[in-house]
């Protein structure tokens, strides 16, 4: 029931002819319903960029909690752990970004996790040097290129440099990881 004002001060009552969703009325509301008509994940750059927004610790936790994820715990592992050597050379990578839009012709690096082992120490010794550098170079290109310059930043192990607040102890405090990187018995 809808009820209105004239202009003259008299009372009109309406059947209402439309339902709003009771979600629609929060911001929280609108926040899952944008979320819930997304063709792909949240990028690992989508999520690097809003623990760099999040203004104190509870809120980069509770971020990096929401998102949690086997493939995001390995690529962080990767960013932060010291015992974790790549087999690239350190800098800038010289490869062509990926400009399609989000949600089309890239692949993302949520899938692409499981082969990062290909560019560690003891990942794959066999392949050459050459063939790895232009794997992880074909590997970039598909991804879109915020994805890509955040695996950049990730083999250089300067994600604190781009994101800030980004930290292995951030990480670590999120995930329940000891100084080892390993789940805290």
């Amino acid at each position: 029931m809808i009820i209105r004002r004239n202009p003259d001060g008299s009372i009109i009552e309406e059947q209402a002819t439309t339902q709003s969703h009771p979600a629609l009325t929060t911001r929280r509301g609108m926040a899952a319903l944008s979320e819930s008509g997304r063709a792909v994940p949240p990028l690992f750059s989508e999520i690097a960029t809003k623990i760099n927004n999040a203004k104190d610790k509870p809120k980069k936790l509770k971020v990096l909690q929401e998102h949690d994820s086997v493939p995001l715990r390995q690529v962080l592992k990767g960013a932060f752990d010291p015992n974790i050597e790549w087999l690239l050379p350190d800098g800038d990578v010289p490869y062509t970004a990926n400009d399609a839009p989000v949600g089309t012709e890239h692949t993302l690096l949520q899938q692409e996790a499981k082969r990062l082992y290909l560019f560690t120490k003891g990942g794959d010794n066999t392949l050459s040097d050459t063939k790895r550098q232009t794997l992880f170079i074909q590997m970039l290109e598909g991804l879109s290129a915020e994805e890509a310059e955040f695996l950049v930043t990730v083999v250089n192990k300067k994600v604190n440099n781009k994101y800030k607040g980004f930290t292995a102890n951030l990480v670590k405090d999120a995930f329940g990881w000891d100084d080892n990187f390993m789940k805290k018995d």
